[in-house]
């Protein structure tokens, strides 16, 4: 079985299946090939259970992505301009709901990301949230702004989001299964 090693200043091993299959093994710096090659055998089973699993994945979301509706450049342009009216006007009502303050908001065609925040306050959101359950798109902007308060992702910065969207967990696990879907357009 192919894979990827990677040694590092870790003290266990551990497997990572791919969303395309491929296979990487961590392990600590001295750990030898005859430990890594019997760890492998040992989790073969594993190992192909999951690559099949992400296959399946894959097929169904390229079915899905194959009904899609075929868009113009004129759907584009006006769900991109409505996702600048939604987006402005979420992070308004939440921004006063958490006591918080932003620069400026942008709209972009981003290819991997939802949003982001910037140290000087300037929020950037992908125009494709329009296109999600408005509880998913409320995520997004709350989780943005609660970078206001804390710039990473501690305990902290969850019980930020927590204390707005008490459900958040379930809208970023729908972003995590569906987002590639809205990727697509």
């Amino acid at each position: 079985m192919e894979y990827e090693w990677i040694r590092s200043a870790r003290k266990t091993m551990s497997l990572e299946v791919k969303q395309d299959g491929k296979v990487i093994v961590r392990t600590p710096m001295r750990c030898g090939r005859a430990r890594v090659e019997r760890f492998v055998r040992e989790k073969q089973d594993w190992i192909i259970r999951v690559q099949q699993e992400m296959e399946q994945k894959v097929k169904e979301r390229e079915e899905r992505k194959e009904n899609l509706p075929q868009w113009t450049r004129e759907d584009y342009e006006h769900h991109q301009r409505l996702a600048g009216e939604v987006l402005q006007q979420r992070a308004a009502y939440f921004a006063q709901r958490m006591g918080v303050d932003y620069g400026r908001i942008s709209v972009r065609d981003q290819k991997t990301r939802w949003g982001s925040c910037s140290a000087k306050g300037n929020l950037n959101f992908n125009w494709r949230l329009i296109l999600a359950p408005e509880q998913v798109l409320d995520y997004v902007v709350v989780h943005e702004l609660a970078h206001r308060r804390e710039m990473n992702h501690s305990k902290r910065f969850w019980a930020l989001v927590e204390a707005v969207l008490p459900d958040y967990q379930s809208r970023r696990r729908w972003l995590k299964e569906n987002g590639d879907l809205l990727m697509s357009r």
